[in-house]
């Protein structure tokens, strides 16, 4: 399959590959333990790792906001704690997940075809205490990256091992109670079993308790033998087996419209910020899954091989325009979702020469199955009254997508190391209508995808960065095989970047990163349908300063500061300003670690103001919220964290949209800013056991 993807190309490597001597290049560690970005171990300038130090140095009032580590990246909430977040990054409002690729454990998160949005990415299974690291990259450089991937990736990855098993209670304000309980143990055989329990509720601040009630579960096996660094000379193999199962169910408060908010009444009671229009707005879900991987290590080459089974269940319950569609009953809608995911992955990298040239090269291939059903029904308090004539649509959707690639990284010089790669990808649709609107039928689409990479330096500590490449989103199966104006399968993006990451001062590393970014057509969230459509093309350009200053081994200073230029790139009179995307970013930490037996951090996070309509006569309000961690251990076991959340208790709205509502008594609809309030303070304790 490579070799018909690469031609000739492929074939003159593997006619030339020979073992090559290891070449060591000029490399300069920060030190510290929060962060693997130093020089020479990436391929671009906003590519880079976070360790689990970090992590565990701040707070994080949802699982999602681990990807907040990500600089400029902004995690956020428009609905109830069980749903997916929102994303925010390089001016684009991502939705819950359009065009930024997740995995955790080495499975994807986001749902293609998805009953809300496309891309559709839930990390609220995620548990915190088992981050070792997350790899990201931002822009479509990366050949073994492929759907969603075109503005940034993330690979979250678990501990195979706990330094020592633990409990840890938490206790905060809206009821909010967490349980956890995990450790790890030495079964013989070199293998380790881990396992971990969450349980969580929460009520929130809102007027109407959300209850929400998550459930967790997180089994894995592993073992190994040898040393295994996939960098070459060392040998071994490793393997892991993972089980994880995730359920929630939640009451939610969505957006409400400003003008409520506003008047302080609505049916002849008080109305604030935190209150809810339709009490019965909210869902449930599911997703278990079973994984396996696998990882050898010998001379001066690795193969991986995993694969995956996931079962996944999501009903959500919505109304966002309230009664403009059905005074009598309301315009509640139910969106569900009801699938089957089955992938496979493997790779093979090896070292050899190209002409004179150290070389390393890599192919791999990516396979990911979809058997969902998905649909939309007119509901009443959760309940669809009429089956017949209240389903607007009930499709199930068969969806393939298929990923071959290749890279050669090559030393060009001591100075200089360049990396060219292809990937070709190919989607299957294919949709058999049950009921409502829309037809069944089937297609297919294939695209080639070319990578580069050109590292310069390192001078003075200081490397440059140039990347190119293309990349893509899927668009939803039942708009790819739509009898009338079919929507393109696969939809291309093409990015560029320069970069440089300097650590000339001494404890301070920085990049800086200007990118640009098109799109043949952008995804946009419509909120009175409460789901994503594809649009108009668009072209984006910014530009990303990160600063990572470790100026004492306990103190950790980090700073990230973007701006983006986003732009529908086609004429049409209403405008050419993208909806929701947001110009500018910043957040600022200060962490201080182990400092006797304390730790703190205070962390700002800013989130500016973005046009709500294409011709930009309304824009979002910026926020500025801070956050607090304060812990204290207690001998070698024991740990107690105090976490406070907007501690300044800032009124700020987590998200702001602009379309036309129509609430109860109201003659006729009414275009309007529907927002959705960040929380007030809020405190939270952590008392944290280790055996």
């Amino acid at each position: 399959m490579v070799l018909a993807v690469c031609g000739p190309a492929c074939a003159q490597i593997s006619g030339i590959v020979a073992k090559a001597e290891p070449v060591t290049l000029d490399r300069v560690e920060l030190n510290g333990r929060h962060y693997d970005n130093g020089i020479g171990t990436t391929d671009a300038a906003s590519q880079g790792a976070v360790r689990a130090e970090l992590l565990k140095s701040r707070p994080a009032l949802r699982p999602g906001e681990v990807l907040e580590f990500v600089p400029g990246l902004i995690v956020t909430q428009h609905s109830g704690d069980g749903k997916a977040n929102q994303y925010f990054l390089r001016g684009f409002n991502l939705d819950h997940g359009t065009d930024f690729a997740a995995t955790v454990m080495g499975l994807p998160v986001n749902m293609p075809s998805h009953a809300h949005g496309q891309g559709y990415s839930d990390l609220n299974f995620l548990i915190p205490e088992l981050v070792e690291r997350i790899d990201y990259r931002k822009g479509p450089y990366f050949a073994g990256n492929g759907d969603f991937a075109a503005a940034g990736s993330a690979d979250i990855g678990y501990f195979r091992k706990l330094d020592d098993p633990f409990v840890a209670l938490t206790l905060g304000e809206g009821k909010y109670r967490r349980g956890l309980a995990a450790g790890s143990t030495g079964i013989g055989g070199g293998m380790q079993l881990l396992g971990a329990v969450e349980a969580m509720r929460n009520d929130g601040p809102w007027t109407l308790p959300e209850d929400l009630n998550r459930r967790n579960v997180v089994l894995s096996l592993s073992g190994g033998s040898g040393a295994s660094n996939g960098a070459g000379g060392a040998s071994g193999d490793r393997w892991r087996i993972g089980l994880m199962d995730y359920r929630a169910d939640w009451t939610s408060t969505d957006q409400v419209p400003q003008r409520l908010i506003d008047a302080g009444t609505f049916g002849g009671r008080p109305f604030g910020r935190f209150d809810a229009v339709d009490p019965s707005d909210g869902g449930d879900t599911r997703r278990s899954s079973l994984s396996g991987e696998w990882q050898r290590d010998a001379d001066g080459a690795t193969t991986r091989l995993a694969a995956y089974a996931m079962a996944y269940q999501l009903a959500l319950y919505s109304n966002f325009t309230y009664a403009m569609e059905r005074p009598d009953a309301g315009d509640q809608f139910a969106q569900k979702d009801d699938r089957q995911v089955y992938g496979l992955n493997g790779s093979h990298a090896f070292d050899h020469t190209l002409g004179s040239l150290p070389a390393r090269s890599e192919f791999g291939f990516q396979v990911r199955r979809d058997r969902a059903r998905v649909g939309l029904f007119n509901t009443v308090a959760r309940v669809v009254v009429d089956p017949e004539n209240d389903t607007t649509r009930d499709d199930d959707v068969r969806e393939t997508l298929a990923g071959v690639y290749g890279q050669t990284s090559v030393e060009l010089a001591p100075w200089a190391r360049s990396a060219v790669g292809l990937r070709a990808d190919h989607g299957r649709f294919r949709v058999d209508h049950r009921a409502g609107e829309g037809n069944s039928g089937s297609a297919r689409e294939t695209l080639v995808s070319p990578k580069f990479s050109l590292v310069l330096g390192p001078w003075a500590k200081t490397e440059l960065f140039v990347n190119a490449g293309r990349g893509f989103h899927s668009n939803d199966a039942r708009g790819v095989t739509s009898a009338v104006d079919p929507a393109q399968g696969l939809v291309k993006a093409k990015g560029y970047e320069l970069g440089l990451r300097s650590e000339i001062v001494p404890g301070l590393q920085s990049s800086i990163a200007l990118w640009k970014l098109d799109f043949d057509s952008e995804l946009v969230y419509v909120g009175d349908a409460g789901a994503t459509e594809a649009n108009r093309p668009s072209r984006r350009r910014g530009i990303e300063w990160n600063n990572r200053y470790v100026p004492l081994p306990w103190l950790l200073i980090d700073a990230d500061l973007a701006w983006t230029h986003a732009r529908f790139s086609d004429a049409d009179p209403a405008g050419n300003r993208i909806p929701n995307a947001v110009d500018k970013v910043a957040s600022m930490g200060v962490t201080v670690r182990e400092l006797g037996p304390w730790s703190a951090s205070l962390q700002w996070r800013y989130l500016g103001s973005g046009a709500l309509i294409e011709d930009n006569s309304v824009r979002s309000h910026s926020s500025l919220t801070t956050n607090l961690r304060v812990s204290r251990r207690f001998g070698t076991k024991t740990e107690l964290t105090l976490d406070v959340f907007n501690l300044f208790d800032r009124k700020v709205n987590d998200i702001e949209y602009f379309y036309e509502s129509q609430l109860p008594g109201e003659s006729a609809p009414v275009a309007d800013r529907h927002v959705h309030p960040a929380e007030p303070r809020t405190v939270r304790v952590t008392l944290r056991r280790s055996f």
